[in-house]
Parts: C-alpha cells; structure tokens; sequence
C-alpha cells in the first residue's frame, strides 16, 4: 500500500524524489511492517504520538513508525532529519545495546540526528521530554537554516 503511494506522481503534497530520499530506498517489506507497528504502538508512544502529531507543538510533520533504509524509526521529521527513538526495558541488554549503536551509526550515515528517551522518561515527565525535543528542533533550524 505505501510502496504504491510513493511510486504515485504526487503523495501528501511532495514530488517522488522527496518520497524517495524521506524513506532513504527502504523495502516494501519494511513498509508493511511499519504500518503493523503503527496499530501496534506501545503506550510510551501514544503518549508522545498524542504530543507530536498533527503539528501541535512544531511547525514540523512528525511521522511515526517511520521506514528508513532497512530500519523502522519511532518517530521522524523529515524537514531536519530528526529521529526520536523511545527504548522500552529490553534496550538496558547489552546486546541490544550493542545493536541500538550500531543502528543509531547506520542511521547518521544519512546525517539523522537521533535522540532517545526510555519508556520511564516519557511516563515519568513527558512535558520534559517534550522540552527536550523542542530544544533538539531549535538546534536543527539553525543548522538547516546554517545550510541555505
């Protein structure tokens, strides 16, 4: 279903190339399961979901379950490359340590920034974490904006 919209002339307001560099060449594989963990979200994640969609903090479009490349990101703002990733307990195993390193590398080799909370952080105080995020969105204006 994604991989057709992307393939479509026009989606959600953006020319093919902007699909195709925001998904950064991922599968349709990876598509069907993003949209799997779409209905499938943890609570950590609505509970952000409900802060970041819609544009109701940011002027930016956050998109979540996001594919790129062979990765499925949490969330994602494509117009300055932002990736918030929410790391439930299983992430505190030192192979999924390991793993979440070398993935967070792939993922800067696309020039993402990725910034990270746990499950507790967002239970705990998700106006921080929103903080947080919005402070990471300022500093990537000004490097965009560095940029231009």
């Amino acid at each position: 279903m994604y991989f057709e919209k992307i393939h479509s002339f026009k989606y959600n307001q953006m020319t093919i190339s902007d699909n195709v560099s925001m998904f950064f060449g991922a599968k349709p594989e990876i598509f069907e399961k993003a949209s799997m963990l779409r209905e499938n979200m943890t609570d950590a994640e609505k509970i952000l979901w409900e802060k970041l969609k819609d544009r109701k903090l940011f002027q930016y479009k956050f998109r979540r379950q996001h594919p790129i490349d062979i990765f499925i990101v949490d969330f994602y703002c494509h117009p300055i490359r932002l990736v918030i990733e929410i790391d439930g307990g299983y992430h505190l195993n030192s192979e999924q340590r390991e793993y979440d390193i070398g993935r967070s590398a792939e993922l800067e080799n696309f020039e993402l920034k990725i910034i990270r909370f746990t499950n507790y952080e967002i239970f705990a105080n998700v106006d921080s974490v929103v903080g947080r995020i919005k402070k990471e969105v300022e500093k990537r204006e000004i490097e965009f904006k560095k940029l231009n």
